[in-house]
C-alpha cells in the first residue's frame, strides 16, 4: 500500500538545525544537544518554536506569507516567524510556532477541517510556483483533471482509472487555494480546534480537499465507505470525488513499489465513487 505523498516542501531525516539557523530564529540559547526531533521529518522543537527543514524554497516563502496573515476562524495555524533580520528561511530552515497535537483517525473532522481551511483561503490567488511543479503527485492532479494524459499501469490502478475518467463532467465551482494533502497532518488535541501545520496547495474547485481527504481516509486510514455518502450536500461532490479518486488511482499507479491497486482499499472506494456517479 502506497499512503498519501508526503507535504511538498517539507525535506525527511534526522539532520538537526545548525546553530547559526537556530540563532537567526532568536534561538540563541539553544545549545547542541537541546531541541526535540518531532516525528516524521526534519522538524526540532525548541520550547515553543518548532524549526523545520525545507527542500522548496518558493512554497515555504509562500507558505510563511500565507499562514501569518490567513484569517481562520475554528483552527490553531502554526503561525510562521521570520528571523531576525526578516526572512522565512535561514540556511534551508523555516520557523513558526509550536501546535500541540497529533494526527488521529477522525475522518469526519477532518473533512470539517477541509472546509474550514478552504473558506479561509477562499480569496488567495493562485501561487505562482504550482505551473511548474513537478513529481508524481503533480502530473496525477493534472491527469485527474484531463490536463495531461500518462500512460498507467493497469494492475496498480491504471484500469480504474480508464473505467471513471469518461464520467468527468464539467464543474460549477470556480478554483481556489486548497489543501490537497490534509489527512495524516490535521493535529489533534481533544476538544481543542483541529491544528494546522503545513498547507499543500492546490488551485482546483473548493470541496476538492474535502473530498481528497475523504478518500484518503477511507483509502488509508480505513474510514467507513459511509464518510462517502454524508458529505454529499457538498458542492459536485460525486464528481469532486470522482477527480479525488483519480488523481490517487494515477499516484498510486505511478509511484515505485506500489502494490496491486486490487489488494488496497483504494479499489474498494473507487467502486464506491462509482455507485455514486
Amino acid at each position: 500500500m502506497v499512503a498519501p505523498v508526503p507535504s511538498v516542501g517539507v525535506g525527511y531525516g534526522a539532520e538537526r538545525p545548525p546553530s547559526h539557523v537556530r540563532a537567526a530564529f532568536g534561538l540563541t540559547t539553544a545549545g547542541d544537544d537541546d531541541g526535540e526531533q518531532l516525528p516524521g521529518a526534519a522538524v526540532w522543537r525548541y520550547g515553543d518554536v518548532v524549526l523545520r527543514k525545507v527542500a522548496d524554497r518558493a512554497h515555504a516563502v509562500w507558505l510563511a506569507r500565507t499562514l501569518a496573515a490567513l484569517d481562520a476562524p475554528g483552527l490553531r495555524i502554526a503561525r510562521p516567524l521570520n528571523t531576525t533580520d526578516g526572512r522565512w528561511v535561514m540556511g534551508g530552515w523555516g520557523a513558526s510556532r509550536f501546535v500541540s497535537g497529533r494526527p488521529e483517525n477522525r475522518p469526519d473532522d477532518t473533512v470539517l477541517t477541509a472546509i474550514k481551511l478552504q473558506r479561509a483561503t477562499a480569496d488567495l490567488p493562485e501561487p505562482e510556483f504550482l505551473a511548474g511543479r513537478q513529481g508524481i503527485a503533480a502530473h496525477a492532479e493534472r491527469m485527474a483533471w484531463g490536463e495531461v494524459d500518462i500512460e498507467l499501469d493497469e494492475a496498480n490502478g491504471g484500469r480504474w482509472f480508464e473505467i471513471l475518467a469518461p464520467a468527468r463532467k464539467p464543474l460549477s465551482s470556480r478554483p481556489q487555494v486548497v489543501h490537497g494533502e490534509l489527512f495524516g497532518t490535521v493535529l489533534f488535541d481533544g476538544d481543542a480546534p483541529p491544528g494546522i501545520v503545513d498547507l499543500v496547495p492546490h488551485f482546483r474547485p473548493a470541496e476538492w480537499g474535502a473530498a481528497v481527504a475523504a478518500i484518503d481516509a477511507v483509502a488509508w486510514g480505513g474510514a467507513d465507505m459511509t464518510l462517502l455518502h454524508r458529505w454529499s450536500y457538498l458542492p459536485d461532490w460525486a464528481q469532486l470525488l470522482l477527480r479525488a479518486t483519480l488523481f490517487r488511482l494515477a499516484y498510486h499507479a505511478r509511484h515505485p513499489g506500489s502494490a496491486d491497486v486490487g489488494a488496497t482499499r483504494l479499489r474498494a472506494a473507487a467502486a464506491r465513487v462509482s455507485e455514486l456517479l
